[in-house]
């Protein structure tokens, strides 16, 4: 019965992020960012939920909330290569823009 509805709790994220993998592709960040944050809430350690999420905001220019997103995203899946990448290529952004604009919010 456990997997049964943990398959059921997977299944709820996946309508949104798929939307929200759609509205990105168009250049709606706004809207990825609003349906990545409903798979969030759906499934708080669905960790591409969080990676995804991540992007949008840092998009939308939320860098510091795209931070910590990354972060909890790796913290879910810290063996996965393609959210290491992400985290590793945004934290080198990050750490040059809050040396160039001296904004700081909890650096990488």
């Amino acid at each position: 019965a456990g997997a049964c509805t943990s398959y059921r709790h997977t299944e709820k994220a996946a309508p949104q992020l798929s939307f929200g993998t759609n509205v990105a592709k168009k250049g709606l960040w706004r809207e990825a960012a609003f349906r990545y944050e409903q798979a969030v809430a759906k499934e708080p350690n669905n960790a591409r939920a969080h990676n995804n999420l991540a992007v949008a905001l840092e998009a939308n220019g939320d860098f510091a909330h795209a931070l910590s997103e990354y972060k909890r995203a790796l913290e879910l899946e810290p063996n996965n290569n393609y959210i290491r990448r992400n985290y590793a290529r945004f934290a080198e952004f990050y750490t040059s823009y809050t040396k160039t604009t001296g904004k700081a919010a909890g650096g990488p």
